[in-house]
């Protein structure tokens, strides 16, 4: 669902905090007006009809609720349960979503008169209750439903061998597994509750018992090849920031197959080491061999993020920071039905489904397709770390839409140096870019994705990292994993790596990669003599010739760009888009590690370029997280030989951080410094730059005599009221040349 995020200024008194009734809240009424309008402060965006209903669209509530019973009936063969009442060997539904529609079947439509392509649900069933238990994938529709819809396995989107099948130990591990698992976990933790209870002050002795003290944190994968199913256990001080305070105990238990009454430990894991039964961890704890060097504290109130008095108050922090407000009104335009926006020559749809979250299909520039597709494809984290929980960790995968202020001129010159006057022509334009703002909580990380559309043509796709660290108990010997944070708290150095995927059709949808090389070379020029050979610089410019995985290179020497090859501006140059680096572009380290091994090969690149096609629609699999010796989908598999040359083609991307933990990382992490980027920038897709008809913008030329013409292109300074309890106060914008 669209929403539309209105940054609307507000305005402090001068009474300071400390004086005022209301205790640091601003409860004052006000209003924002400009004349009888209200200063754009209360509108909502202009409305426009899309050219076309939504062919990426979610399927209904309706639908959803009318495919669940579908698939219920005694005819479908399917057996199921229902998901409230079903156990491990049951078969019931995990979750309904939408189906990828393929892009063969959408362009005729969006492009041509054909009919809109049927839409289809995608369906998830643990099939607990074969013979051979497995997760299945199976497609259903058309829909709406009607007497044509079927079912079908959905399997042409996997090509690890099985389709859409997945073992039953290498399925996701949901919330009926786990509820299968925490008899032995209560009962291998009360077994050892003294010992817990002497060395953390701290018992576990089940969910549900009024004794437990300490929280049991499970961690994925929980297998390698669907062959065993295994799971490991740390424990935390429960409370707000339970993430920061881990104690130094690990549980791992054997949880392969559907009976638990076979489920088994395989070990406790404390001081660095580990010890396969419970006799053998009692025996090395009345030795003394036990300790806690670092002990963590229950008190996690320095970890909140909260204002903690103590460290004061930065002068005149008790004034409201810098607002935006969009004083002449909304300037982008929105069909909510269809989720397609409109704002300064852009236009793009929007889609959302469980597996991938915000999705932008069919993104133009002025009418021409720059993008058919930008959607994110995984969210991953891997880290450091000795301890069962830090080495093995993997976490696979409301818009808000507005625009802001860039805080610098789109362009600026003053030309000239001036008559006798000392004037020059002065211009400067303003900039200003729509922003489709959306937040993922992942865990213990709250995930900023930002898509922002500027008025060049340039986008920019940003994500940022804040939250909780997964920490660890602190030991000194394990400095090299990262930083300690608190008084037994290690920050688990890891990795963060967003993987994207960009189906350029940029005019059109045949494109080639070409890649442009800056090369040094000697030479020599016969107007410098006296300088003989010398270095200079200069082009190599060729095309992909066919699919790879490739990175950035050193320097910035080389510029990839996405071009027609048929297509050409007013200078005969082939029109393209630019693939920009921007902040802390990385990929994984970790090359071959046994939790990522060829699960996650699209993690391990910048860049990746293949031809499309409608059965390679993921980098990944969201059950590969349990399937890294065998995924359900390797996209590996992707790089066949195939030709990127002059084809529809397709490219991947990575966004991360090497996350260097710090103390600065407490309470959070902060977004200032968790961010990567990149951008796509046209690259002689026009035939000059895109500012020429923007009429923010001043044109200031003196006259002989010094007298200054000023052209405000009729977009005027309106002058806006802020009326408060006390007499109202006007303000006037102010731009900047």
């Amino acid at each position: 669902m669209i929403t539309q995020c209105l940054l609307a200024a507000l305005v402090a008194t001068a009474t300071p905090v400390a004086a005022r009734p209301d205790a640091g809240f601003w409860r004052r009424a006000m209003s924002f007006t400009n004349g009888t309008t209200p200063c754009g402060l209360s509108d909502s965006a202009p409305t426009v009809k899309a050219p076309k209903a939504n062919p990426w669209s979610s399927i209904s509530p309706a639908d959803a609720k009318a495919v669940y019973e579908f698939v219920h009936a005694p005819e479908t063969g399917l057996n199921l349960t229902a998901s409230e009442n079903a156990t491990l060997t049951d078969n019931y539904v995990w979750f309904i979503d939408t189906l990828n529609t393929n892009k063969s079947q959408i362009l005729p439509y969006i492009d041509g008169n054909e009919a809109a392509p049927p839409k289809y649900a995608r369906v998830v069933i643990f099939e607990g209750g074969k013979a051979e238990p497995v997760s299945q994938e199976y497609m259903v529709g058309p829909l709406p439903f009607s007497s044509d819809t079927t079912i079908q396995k959905y399997d042409f989107a996997f090509n690890g061998g099985k389709g859409g099948q997945v073992p039953y130990n290498g399925r996701y591990f949901d919330g009926k597994r786990s509820a299968a698992v925490q008899p032995l976990l209560k009962a291998v933790m009360t077994e050892v509750a003294d010992i817990t209870v002497a060395l953390f002050d701290g018992a576990y002795l089940g969910s549900a018992d009024k004794g437990t003290n300490l929280t049991a944190a499970s961690t994925t994968p929980t297998s390698r090849d669907g062959e065993t199913a295994y799971l490991t256990f740390m424990f935390r001080y429960p409370g707000l920031a339970s993430y920061m305070t881990p104690i130094d105990l690990f549980v791992l238990l054997d949880i392969t197959g559907t009976d638990a009454s076979k489920y088994a430990l395989k070990g406790y894991v404390t001081n660095e080491r580990f010890f396969a039964t419970a006799s053998e961890l009692r025996a090395a704890f009345d030795a003394g061999e036990l300790t806690s060097e670092f002990p963590q504290t229950r008190d996690q109130t320095w970890a909140l993020l909260d204002h903690k008095p103590e460290t004061g108050v930065r002068d005149l922090e008790d004034r409201l920071a810098p607002q935006s407000i969009e004083i002449g009104g909304k300037r982008y335009k929105v069909d909510v039905e269809q989720q397609y926006v409109e704002y300064m020559g852009w236009s793009f749809y929007m889609a959302f489904t469980r597996t991938l979250g915000l999705q932008f299909y069919d993104i133009k520039f002025k009418g021409d397709r720059v993008l058919y597709e930008l959607t994110l494809q995984e969210a991953a984290a891997q880290y450091a770390g000795f301890q069962p929980k830090a080495a093995g960790t993997v976490h696979p995968d409301a818009i808000c839409i507005f625009e802001a202020d860039d805080g610098f001129p789109l362009a600026r010159h003053r030309s000239g140096s001036g008559n006798a006057y000392g004037f020059a022509n002065i211009a400067s334009v303003k900039s200003t870019t729509l922003h489709a703002r959306t937040v993922a909580t992942v865990g213990n990380y709250d995930y900023l994705f930002d898509y922002a559309f500027h008025l060049d043509g340039s986008l920019d796709i940003t994500a940022r990292a804040s939250g909780y660290l997964q920490s660890s108990p602190y030991y000194k010997s394990q400095a090299r994993f990262g930083s300690r944070i608190s008084q037994g708290t290690q920050g688990s150095f890891h990795d963060h790596v967003l993987t994207y995927k960009a189906d350029f059709d940029v005019a059109g949808a045949s494109n080639s990669l070409e890649v442009t090389e800056l090369v040094v070379v000697n030479q020599t020029q016969p107007w410098y003599p006296e300088l003989g050979s010398f270095e200079q610089m200069e082009y190599r410019t060729s095309n992909m010739a066919t699919e790879a995985q490739f990175n950035w290179a050193a320097n910035g020497q080389t510029m990839y760009c996405v071009v027609n090859n048929n297509a050409t501006n007013a200078w005969g140059e082939k029109r393209g888009y630019r693939l920009v680096p921007g902040r802390s572009n990385v990929h994984l380290s970790i090359r071959d590690s046994p939790f990522t091994r060829k699960s996650s090969s699209f993690l391990k690149s910048h860049l990746a370029v293949t031809q499309q096609h409608d059965t390679e629609v993921y980098a990944n699999s969201w059950q590969n997280v349990n399937l890294a010796e065998a995924p359900q989908h390797d996209f590996l598999k992707f790089f066949d030989g195939e030709s990127v040359d002059d084809t529809d083609l397709v490219v991947w991307f990575n966004l991360g951080m090497h996350h260097f933990t710090r103390a600065e990382d407490v309470p959070v992490t902060l977004y200032t410094e968790a961010v990567s980027s990149i951008s796509f920038a046209p690259h002689n897709f026009n035939d000059r730059a895109q500012e020429g008809d923007l009429l923010n913008r001043r044109w200031i030329v003196p006259d002989a005599d010094g007298v200054l013409a000023y052209d405000d292109y009729g977009v005027t300074l309106p002058t806006c009221q802020i009326e408060l309890d006390e007499p109202a106060t006007k303000i006037e914008p102010w731009v900047t040349i």
